[in-house]
């Protein structure tokens, strides 16, 4: 009767439902010593206990990292903070500088050559500021009086969840609600000799002391050509091996422009391909093994570091979900949940990487977090809205977007319905050192007919994502192109050609920019 009365509440997420059955577990069980537990310490995790906190709830979170194959482990914070976003991003960073050194005598200034990097001084200053992050994490928690367990939970019941500590001392913690935040790790091969004893992850590079070497990027996800670009930039020589296609789930124009950016810019990419075996050789470098899936031709070479970045897993297996009957999804091994972050037990929540059918993206896990906090606790009734969320791939030539991507835009209205108005243009930094900028591009996709609701925008070109974050706001609020026409754009700014787009694919004119 519980169950059935939280499935189906009068306000649409079962409060009335909830409450009873809360009180039958607590007749049973006696008193809960949390009123919120979180069960991970990533960013949506974190965002949702401190949330709770002001409205006056005993929240705990627990948090435990199991180090990597190669021993990499880090503090709190998650995937974003230890080895995702931030070290990326500053990464990133680093190899444009090196770029802006090589722009640098166009405009006057005497740099000598050849330019020299410094992994291991980058790294350290890198990962001095992860660990800086780790303590702000922990000094936040505790300024709040959220209790952290450095534990690694599972579930013994809906209520109840045991873990060891460090000591080996096993404890047991009750909570009346608890939400899943355990985030996703990198995938190993399961079936390529040598993968796990040689290889590393996204998990494993910013940690790294020493220089990868001649590196070997295994995918063609956002974080394998994120990486391979910033280990170009810094002067290392980088290879990917694609089996598919690049960015899966984005535009594919874009995609495409982004590769062709990186493979002008000295990343090596070989097309249709598949390891098959790594072996470590005497002088330790790795022997790769790999076959063309085309034409079935074996290649051989060797690298100082394989990285593999074939998509990521849902961090699950140790919670024991099956003891609480909480759902997941066979094939994806994500937990499934409805439109308020609920899964299948009345009193359990899950949210960020490890939800079915969920951006795998910070800024939605902590906003999804902060407002499953407010539906707890809060009156807030709306449920979190994954629609028109804006991002951005930084790869050296950077790719942001927001909305749909022009194939699927496509399906869903055909191809006779749409409008995409597009440009090449020329950054006006870019002119002095007379750097090529042939992949700078951007396309609008409009509704056809009416007012032509703008349906995504994709931006491939420096500053990417400032340039997007700015048009998100008002695609999210419907802006058609016919705003757009009437926005005065800032001069001179890459995100001004934006507001000027006017030829469209349709047309067949050349799309090219000209003057101002």
């Amino acid at each position: 009767m519980a169950a059935t009365l939280w499935r189906f509440g009068s306000d649409g997420r079962g409060v009335l439902g909830r409450s009873l059955y809360q009180i039958k577990v607590r007749g049973l069980a006696g008193k809960t010593e949390y009123d919120l537990l979180v069960i991970g310490g990533g960013s949506g995790g974190l965002a949702c206990a401190k949330e709770a906190t002001k409205f006056g709830k005993k929240v705990g979170v627990l948090d435990f990292v199991d180090s990597t194959p190669k021993g990499t482990k880090w503090g709190l914070g998650g995937t974003c903070v230890n080895v995702g976003c931030i070290p990326k991003k500053l990464m990133h960073q680093a190899a444009l500088l090196g770029g802006s050194l090589k722009d640098a005598q166009y405009y006057g200034w005497n740099v000598s050559y050849p330019v020299q990097h410094d992994w291991s001084k980058m790294a350290k200053a890198v990962q001095r500021y992860v660990k800086s992050l780790n303590w702000g994490h922990r000094v936040q928690l505790e300024d709040r009086n959220v209790k952290y367990h450095n534990i690694k939970g599972s579930f013994v019941d809906a209520h109840t969840v045991q873990g060891l500590t460090k000591a080996g001392k096993e404890i047991k913690i009750m909570a009346e609600n608890i939400v899943i935040a355990t985030g996703g790790r990198p995938k190993y091969p399961t079936n390529i000799a040598g993968a796990v004893e040689y290889g590393i992850t996204s998990d494993d590079i910013f940690w790294l002391k020493e220089s990868p070497g001649k590196t070997l990027v295994v995918g063609a996800s956002y974080v394998s050509l994120e990486c391979a670009g910033f280990l170009t930039g810094i002067g290392l020589d980088t290879t990917v091996m694609v089996r598919s296609i690049p960015l899966r789930g984005f535009d594919q124009q874009m995609a495409a422009l982004v590769t062709d950016h990186m493979i002008s810019h000295r990343t090596r990419f070989l097309w249709k391909c598949t390891p098959t075996k790594v072996e470590k050789l005497e002088n330790n470098q790795l022997q790769v093994t790999w076959k063309n899936i085309e034409n079935g031709a074996e290649e051989i070479d060797t690298f100082d570091t394989v990285m593999w970045a074939i998509g990521r897993a849902p961090s699950i297996k140790s919670l024991n979900l099956e003891n609480v009957g909480v759902k997941v999804n066979a094939e994806t091994g994500k937990i499934i949940v409805d439109s308020f972050e609920a899964t299948s037990v009345p009193n359990i929540y899950a949210i960020g990487d490890i939800t079915e059918g969920r951006p795998e993206l910070t800024p939605t896990a902590i906003a999804a977090g902060k407002l499953l906090a407010q539906h707890l606790f809060g009156h807030a009734t709306e449920p979190m809205d994954y629609d028109g969320v804006p991002t951005t791939v930084f790869t050296p030539l950077e790719y942001g977007c927001v909305g749909l991507a022009e194939e699927e835009a496509a399906r869903r209205y055909g191809e006779d319905n749409i409008e995409v108005y597009h440009a090449h243009y020329k950054p006006l930094e870019f002119t002095v050192a007379d750097k090529d900028a042939t992949q700078c591009y951007m396309k609008m996709i409009c509704k056809r007919e009416g007012k032509q609701e703008i349906l995504g925008l994709h931006f491939v070109g420096p500053n990417a994502g400032e340039v997007i974050q700015g048009f998100a706001l008002g695609i999210k609020c419907g802006a058609t192109y016919a705003q757009l026409l009437k926005t005065v754009g800032i001069h001179p700014t890459c995100a001004e050609e934006v507001t000027k787009v006017h030829i469209t694919k349709r047309s067949g004119l050349d799309p090219t920019v000209t003057g101002c």
